[in-house]
């Protein structure tokens, strides 16, 4: 069966305070891709930010991001007054995300929230917390200590904190039970907000396409508590950090600065950390974009402490070691492998073998001096096809920056255009594609520019800001979706 969706992140969903949430808008948005005839809902990491305000860089593997809490429903289930948040500066304009905004003003309404939900919790609450302890313990721990180390990295604070002495965190525990508590009630209620809003997805039809990162960040509670899950040194500080080489997107390669796993130790322990991860990310998730596949074959080590990617090797991964241990545990996974980069033959193989689809990108594709693989023309059924990622240009944005020879290419191939517009041939041709999945960026759909990209990679500010404006999921631009995908056999019926 031939499948559309729309790649639509939460916190570009639009609504009144300040980025996107659970709430009214993300159910409006549901209601608008069941009427376009979509079949999924792809979204980015749903996990807390980090550095530079990326998804991609958490302090967790496992935890929710409370700026999706929608504090219009904490208001009616009598945990708010509107007054308590309504008129806070959420941001100077309502198209961009102010993370600033979002940390100073959204935790203090939260602690409001907690303020009135301590005292008598209910008894889902105690279910939940007793069905995550394996994580939640480590974060609401970690998250209490980092603000009574004024946010500070775990690597700067006192040894006793940073090596876990087992005395100091009983005496962290007995002092701050409130604090636990206020971080254990934020997974709670984003938990219990999130899985609502799965399943009015579901109950329309749509699937929710997640994404999971390979990596985390340095400062997590992950680094923290998982002793032996990654390279480290006796300090716990990464011996070796991940990026890639030099490519497409930066003449320098990317230096990510996350640490490096300690496969050898997942291999012994079975990869129970794996595992545990990818369960819980079905929890959450009808399908799993695994981020950065290539890595499992083989993953590019930079030194700790370069200035760039241009440093690094190569090195062995787990393959289908860890795929093996997954489906073993867990069952046949609906997972989509990101198996974009500098690709070996050593990682086709391993998407072969793993079976797993990949992913097309037609941004890629025009190379004028070749065939490229990315050309539809060469898409197997078993992948996914994008005009463009959130790593990528609005369609708008690439072709007015694509080199005359690439847009010359695409506009022959695709036969192009002004009529149609050259940015919407560019999304016929990821529908046309004999990929089972399409997938479309909504910003693609809205014909929008460059302020509407989520994410240039190499640059280190001004990323996952775009939000769509109230108002622009219309039921006529859904029914142009519809009629467009029926179009190519591409609609839900």
């Amino acid at each position: 069966m031939r499948e559309s969706g729309i790649l639509m992140p939460v916190s570009s969903l639009p609504g009144p305070y300040g980025i996107g949430c659970f709430g009214e808008k993300a159910y409006e948005f549901v209601d608008f891709a069941a009427r376009a005839g979509q079949k999924v809902w792809q979204i980015l990491p749903l996990s807390p930010t980090g550095f530079g305000d990326s998804p991609y860089q958490s302090c967790s593997a496992f935890a929710g991001n409370p700026y999706f809490i929608d504090l219009d429903t904490l208001e009616k289930d009598g945990l708010l007054k509107k007054a308590e948040y309504a008129r806070l500066g959420w941001g100077r304009t309502g198209t961009k995300v102010d993370y600033a905004a979002q940390y100073e003003n959204r935790y203090q309404v939260l602690r409001l929230a907690y303020g009135r939900f301590a005292p008598f919790p209910p008894d889902d609450y105690y279910t939940f917390c007793f069905l995550n302890e394996e994580w939640l313990e480590d974060y609401a721990l970690y998250m209490t200590i980092k603000e009574r180390m004024e946010m500070r990295c775990w690597l700067e604070w006192p040894a006793s904190l940073s090596r876990r002495d087992p005395e100091t965190l009983k005496e962290v525990r007995r002092e701050n039970r409130a604090e636990i508590g206020f971080w254990k009630f934020l997974q709670y209620e984003f938990d219990r907000q999130w899985k609502a809003l799965k399943t009015y997805a579901n109950s329309k039809g749509l699937e929710i396409l997640g994404d999971l990162p390979i990596y985390v960040s340095a400062d997590s509670a992950d680094a923290w508590a998982g002793t032996g899950l990654f390279e480290t040194d006796e300090s716990g500080a990464p011996r070796r950090v991940a990026g890639c080489p030099p490519d497409y997107f930066s003449a320098d390669g990317q230096l990510w600065g996350n640490p490096l796993y300690n496969w050898d130790y997942h291999e012994k322990t079975g990869y129970a950390w794996w595992i545990s991860r990818v369960r819980h990310s079905l929890e959450l998730y009808d399908r799993i974009r695994i981020d950065h596949f290539r890595a499992f074959d083989t993953y590019y080590a930079i030194p700790a402490g370069a200035a760039t990617a241009r440093v690094g090797s190569w090195e062995n991964g787990p393959g289908m070691k860890l795929f093996r241990a997954l489906t073993q545990e867990l069952g046949p996974l609906p997972i989509v492998a990101e198996d974009l980069g500098l690709l070996f033959d050593s990682v086709r193989q391993l998407l072969k073998e793993s079976g797993y689809p990949g992913m097309k990108v037609l941004q890629f594709a025009f190379d004028p001096e070749s065939d490229s693989e990315y050309l539809p023309h060469n898409h197997p059924e078993n992948c996914v096809v994008y005009p463009g990622t959130h790593d990528n240009a609005t369609a708008v944005e690439w072709v007015k920056t694509a080199g005359a020879q690439e847009l010359e290419k695409a506009k022959r191939y695709l036969g192009l255009s002004r009529e149609e517009g050259y940015a919407m041939g560019l999304v016929r041709g990821a529908l046309q594609s004999p990929g089972r999945l399409a997938v479309i960026p909504a910003a693609d759909w809205l014909g929008l520019g460059a302020e509407a990209r989520m994410n240039t990679p190499g640059s280190g500010s001004g990323n996952w800001q775009w939000r769509a404006k109230n108002g622009a999921f219309t039921d006529a631009l859904a029914d142009r979706i519809r009629k467009t995908c029926a179009v190519f056999g591409r609609v839900q019926r």
